[in-house]
């Protein structure tokens, strides 16, 4: 819902030069449900105790958000996407940083990216990818006790005003939606 402060006028200021409280000529489009995001506990270092990524697992795939599981890793929806069909390929081991890794598990690390890609590609053509992983919380990893890459599809003209100025992103398709497209669209090789 968009509002303004419409009560305000300038006679509340205690001064010209005081501009709290004056309107701004900003809408706001108030997003409470992100505060879920914003005031959920941080996993701990250990594995279990909170991390998302080693409870997805032992859920069904709808409910874990699971698009494609590996013998050592898997592909999960970013609950918080940053786009429609935002990707994050998981080691099943709790482990924080990619040199971590085992040989096997980065081989499927890489595959399952290339597949997730692929996938992405059938599932919803996008234009380009961005590929990353941020390790460490001072790197901006939100979990960063359990390693995972995003795998971010792109279209032109996807960026627009609002994740720059309200710091909200609209996502036009449900999390769901997503996950049975890519999962139903994930390569067999």
């Amino acid at each position: 819902m968009v509002t303004q402060n419409e009560d305000f006028t300038p006679e509340h200021a205690e001064s010209e030069h005081d501009f709290a409280g004056e309107p701004d000529g900003f809408g706001r489009l108030w997003t409470p449900h992100r505060m879920a995001y914003i005031e959920a506990d941080r996993p701990s270092r250990d594995a279990g105790d909170g991390c998302p990524f080693c409870a997805a697992p032992g859920k069904d795939d709808a409910e874990g958000l699971i698009v494609h599981r590996g013998e050592h890793c898997f592909v999960v929806m970013n609950l918080f996407p940053y786009n429609p069909g935002h990707l994050l390929v998981c080691p099943y081991r709790h482990v924080p940083h990619y040199i971590d890794l085992t040989d096997a598990e980065t081989e499927e690390f890489t595959k399952l990216t290339k597949q997730g890609i692929r996938a992405l590609k059938a599932a919803s053509n996008p234009a380009g990818f961005n590929l990353g992983m941020n390790q460490g919380d001072v790197a901006g990893a939100g979990v960063a006790a359990h390693l995972h890459q995003h795998i971010v599809p792109r279209w032109g003209g996807d960026m627009n005003f609002m994740p720059i100025v309200g710091q909200t992103k609209a996502l036009p398709v449900l999390l769901e939606d997503s996950r049975q497209r890519i999962a139903a669209s994930w390569p067999t090789d």
